[in-house]
């Protein structure tokens, strides 16, 4: 009876101390206390007035403020490879970098064009868009905002939850002496660690969109029509023969479309022809299936007809 009071004791134990995991993990919510701010001094030896307190706690707040900014810029330039190349500098220098980048040489039926996505860092970005707006006019700049401090203040309030947490459920771990007792206790440290892996990469994701902010720039050049009237015979030779096909291959295709439309007239007028024909011969043979007229049988009057 001795021996089984030492074994219940850690039980209850390690059961108490999975509950106590449990309400701590459940105040995920809670913020981090903030550090209360020092009241101004109304007549001290700093000197320092009520409004400049106030402005040093605005620039506090504005400090911990987590925003992400995205933006869009449209260029018209010269050589819209050429400049893309440049912005990409532009982005490594500023200490950014290009997400994704996308190139369109010029063709007979399309002019150049390039589009980047630039990280550049958060407290560069106004310097990056300056120096793009010197590449070449530009047509356009848009930028958004989103303001994710709550957001992040949640994350990092339950990851410190979740921390400590499973360091409890580690030094429970290395107390554990059942087998039953050590089960329970790794199948709860695993779901809990990656529940705080999970957290920690949304907000690893979520800093980076903070510090850098996400600038696509588009680079597209004045479009130019190519000059396709013929100079010389060989030239003519090739227009008129580029016209003749084309309008064969117009041809064509006007004839594919009305063909179905011919055969179904055709179909129909090889009705009415039949019917036409068949009603056509009906009367031919009620004519020569009447008796003759009796050629010595006296003509009708006009009295008779009259009466009939």
């Amino acid at each position: 009876m001795r021996r089984l009071l030492p074994a219940a004791a850690a039980a209850a134990l390690t059961v108490l101390l999975l509950a106590g995991c449990s309400m701590g993990s459940g105040s995920e919510n809670s913020g981090v206390p903030e550090p209360a701010m020092p009241m101004p001094a109304e007549g001290g030896e700093s000197g320092q007035s009520a409004d400049e307190a106030a402005g040093d706690g605005a620039e506090g707040a504005t400090a911990t403020q987590s925003v992400i900014t995205t933006g869009r810029m449209s260029i018209t330039v010269d050589d819209p490879l050429a400049a893309a190349e440049e912005a990409a500098e532009l982005a490594g220098d500023a200490g950014g970098r290009v997400e994704s980048r996308s190139e369109q040489p010029g063709s007979g039926s399309s002019s150049p064009r390039a589009e980047l996505v630039l990280r550049v860092p958060a407290d560069g970005l106004d310097a990056v868009v300056d120096e793009l707006r010197g590449f070449g006019d530009v047509n356009g700049v848009t930028m958004d905002e989103s303001d994710v401090t709550a957001q992040r203040k949640d994350l990092d309030a339950r990851i410190e939850a979740l921390g400590a947490s499973v360091d409890r459920l580690e030094q429970l771990l290395a107390q554990a002496e059942t087998i039953t007792d050590l089960i329970a206790i790794e199948a709860e440290l695993t779901t809990r660690q990656a529940e705080l892996d999970s957290l920690t990469q949304q907000r690893d994701w979520l800093v980076d969109q903070v510090d850098y902010s996400t600038l696509t720039v588009e680079l597209i050049t004045v479009e130019t029509a190519p000059d396709t009237a013929p100079d010389d015979f060989w030239s003519g030779l090739a227009a008129g023969w580029s016209a003749l096909v084309g309008f064969a291959s117009a041809l064509g295709v006007a004839i594919g479309v009305l063909l179905p439309w011919i055969a179904v007239l055709l179909v129909l007028a090889a009705i009415v022809v039949l019917v036409v024909v068949l009603a056509t011969r009906g009367r031919r043979r009620a004519t020569s299936a009447a008796p003759p007229a009796d050629p010595r049988a006296p003509a009708p009057s006009p009295d008779d007809e009259r009466r009939a």
